[in-house]
């Protein structure tokens, strides 16, 4: 096997963390990688410090390189603990929660949160427990896309403790800054506020069990990317983008994104929004306005996986004004569309996470 940072994190994902139950690459534990054509470093994390735990990972770890990479190489593995604020927010945020997922976009305007409403309604639809965060902090627009504009999240008493009790409505739950503050006004706020508004919805909200968390987050990269993988230990990432060049360039950025060494979140794959446009009174035709397949083509070749097409109808903008994601528009294309999306999604998390 040729030694590169891909077949490096291959190995570690077959390396489980003890006392946290998690990979070393899901559970976000590689620090640091590096190396030669004759030599393998690491920076890894440990949720115990002793000595014995310690040594115990180096040699699981060194002894699935070997078998990979041969004994001629030198292997070099720093076996760390974890930080005491990470080790902290690994086990009390958010611990009922199974799986936590962003949904990301190196670009705007690409359908990110159309997606993340109707991916929630998919997992609903097959019974699981689902919630979203609006983490799009300076243009939040699930309240909208789940007709709750008007609601605000009620006060909860957990041991003692109140806690943000968020807004439900079509069986999901939802937290949004957008509940907290005044629909026409912009939001006005430098990288550290906004970052902390995020952390609120996490650590002082009550979401109880969860199968799925999905967390919408703003276009680009940023403070908020990184104060979230800070805060929330994240299973996953899906990355969205039109088939045009213009979003293909800032979705691989995206991608690129999730996979540096000091964020380490896998990305679970790419979804084609606006894949092609159907009118409603042609339904077999489709016109490829913004180009065909280009993410389809960027996930083989950036080598994760490809999630699924999702056409640009009108009837998918409809449901998104009116508060009802189109996904619930039972045995429609639109509906078949992000259910094939759902199940694509469900396995291919499954896939990753064994």
């Amino acid at each position: 096997m040729v030694i590169s940072r891909e077949s490096i994190l291959v190995i570690l994902k077959n390396v489980i963390e003890p006392d946290l139950k998690k990979d070393l690459v899901s559970g976000n534990l590689v620090e640091n990688i590096e190396f030669t054509d004759s030599s393998i470093k690491l920076e890894v994390y440990i949720s115990n410090p002793a000595l014995h735990a310690r040594k115990r990972l180096q040699e699981v770890i060194e002894y699935n390189l070997k078998q990979s990479f041969g004994n001629s190489i030198e292997y070099i593995t720093i076996i760390k603990g974890l930080p005491a604020e990470s080790q902290a927010a690994r086990r009390k945020v958010l611990p009922d929660v199974k799986n936590i997922i962003a949904v990301a976009s190196g670009k705007g305007g690409v359908g990110k949160s159309t997606v993340t409403a109707n991916l929630a309604g998919g997992l609903t639809k097959l019974g699981y427990k689902v919630g979203i965060v609006d983490a799009d902090i300076y243009g939040p627009s699930m309240p909208t896309m789940f007709d709750v504009v008007g609601e605000r999240p009620s006060m909860i008493d957990i041991d003692g403790v109140g806690k943000i009790n968020p807004v439900e409505n079509l069986g999901i739950k939802l937290l949004s800054i957008g509940f907290f503050t005044d629909q026409d006004n912009a939001v006005v706020w430098r990288g550290p506020m906004a970052a902390k508004a995020l952390t609120q919805m996490f650590t002082d909200a009550h979401w109880g069990e969860l199968d799925y968390l999905l967390i919408d987050l703003p276009p680009g990269t940023g403070d908020i990317h990184l104060s979230l993988v800070q805060t929330v230990p994240l299973d996953g990432a899906v990355i969205v983008s039109t088939p045009q060049e213009v979003a293909l360039a800032d979705a691989r950025k995206g991608v690129n994104m999730f996979k540096l060494d000091n964020i380490n979140v896998p990305v679970l794959g790419i979804v084609e929004n606006m894949a092609w446009f159907t009118p409603a009174e042609l339904p077999n035709n489709k016109y490829y306005i913004f180009g065909r397949d280009g993410a389809k083509n960027l996930a083989e070749g950036m080598k994760v996986p490809f999630l699924g097409h999702i056409p640009l109808v009108q009837s998918v903008r409809e449901a998104g004004d009116v508060g009802r994601p189109a996904v619930f528009q039972d045995n429609t294309p639109t509906s078949d569309a992000f259910e094939a999306l759902t199940n694509t999604f469900i396995k291919t998390l499954e896939t990753i996470k064994k």
